[in-house]
């Protein structure tokens, strides 16, 4: 098959096409793989992003918004494949398990009704525990048991990159592994984005409102993401066990192609930004033109 880009396998911008695709990936699994409660948890979950979960506000965060769920979900569920084609053994339960916390792991974004202060940005700091006490309180919408609520948020935790997972006290290997691929999933998601660039200008401001981190600017959150890439290289191959390698066996499985698509993309992330930061007097934002983010950057905050 001709080389691809990552982002022209699936639609990104249609939930429902990740659905789909998603849904593909678990009949590869099985055959016989029941798909509904996933599929079911992935519609609540899009309608509390969208506004129609009573009790509930719309997400308002630009960076950690349904589309990162989406990406995160379709990320999530192609490293289970993945994983499993390396001859891990992952149960009906715990794949469904873990699909469910991948796309309840930034829940604690969302505002409730009532909370009119601010966005959501200003649970920065709080979100993982949020979203794992999200998980708690919707036990009975989401058809979990007790013993799910513990795991669940287990691999919840494992997207929080100040947890010490090595002291997390998983009941399983199986709940170990599917936490470091949330974990995974949820970094490679980001970071492969073809909009990641300009989508830091939005991280910027949630940062700010969420009082985390020592970022003087845009320029200089761009000017650190570049140590970042290196910190979440160390911590895919490391804390979260190399997880990131199932993406190869799935993408071989799926689409004939023999290459870590995430991987790519990512470096070619790194690369481009490593040029604009390296322009001198201009400003790098000049050079970030995908969906005109920058300009509606400029605009939203400029007003303010």
């Amino acid at each position: 098959m001709e080389h691809r880009q990552l982002s022209e396998f699936v639609n990104m911008d249609s939930p429902e096409a990740v659905l789909a695709e998603g849904q593909v990936i678990l009949k590869l699994i099985s055959p016989e793989f029941e798909v509904a409660p996933v599929a079911a948890a992935f519609r609540s979950t899009v309608s509390l992003y969208e506004g129609n979960r009573p009790g509930y506000q719309a997400c308002n965060t630009e960076y950690h918004d349904l589309r990162h769920i989406t990406d995160t979900f379709l990320a999530m569920a192609r490293l289970i494949h993945g994983g499993m084609l390396e001859g891990n053994t992952l149960t009906h339960r715990g794949i469904v398990l873990g699909l469910i916390a991948t796309l309840l792991h930034d829940t604690g974004y969302i505002q409730q009704e009532g909370d009119s202060e601010g966005t959501g940005a200003k649970y920065t700091a709080q979100h993982v525990r949020r979203s794992m006490d999200f998980l708690e309180r919707n036990i009975s919408d989401y058809g979990l048991s007790g013993e799910d609520v513990r795991d669940g948020g287990d691999m919840i935790l494992c997207t929080d990159l100040a947890a010490d997972i090595p002291k997390i006290e998983f009941s399983s290997r199986e709940v170990e592994l599917l936490g470091k691929m949330l974990g995974t999933a949820d970094l490679l998601a980001q970071m492969a984005d073809r909009m990641y660039l300009e989508k830091l200008l939005f991280l910027y401001y949630e940062f700010r409102e969420g009082e985390v981190g020592d970022y003087k600017s845009k320029v200089d959150l761009l000017r650190k993401t570049i140590g970042f890439f290196d910190f979440i290289d160390h911590r895919l191959k490391s804390v979260l066990g190399a997880t990131h390698r199932f993406v190869s066996p799935h993408f071989a499985s799926r689409w004939g192609i023999h290459s870590d698509m995430y991987g790519e993309a990512i470096e070619k992330q790194k690369i481009y930004l490593k040029q604009i930061l390296g322009i001198s007097d201009t400003d790098p934002l000049d050079y970030l033109r995908r969906e005109g983010i920058v300009d509606r950057v400029r605009k939203k905050y400029s007003e303010k």
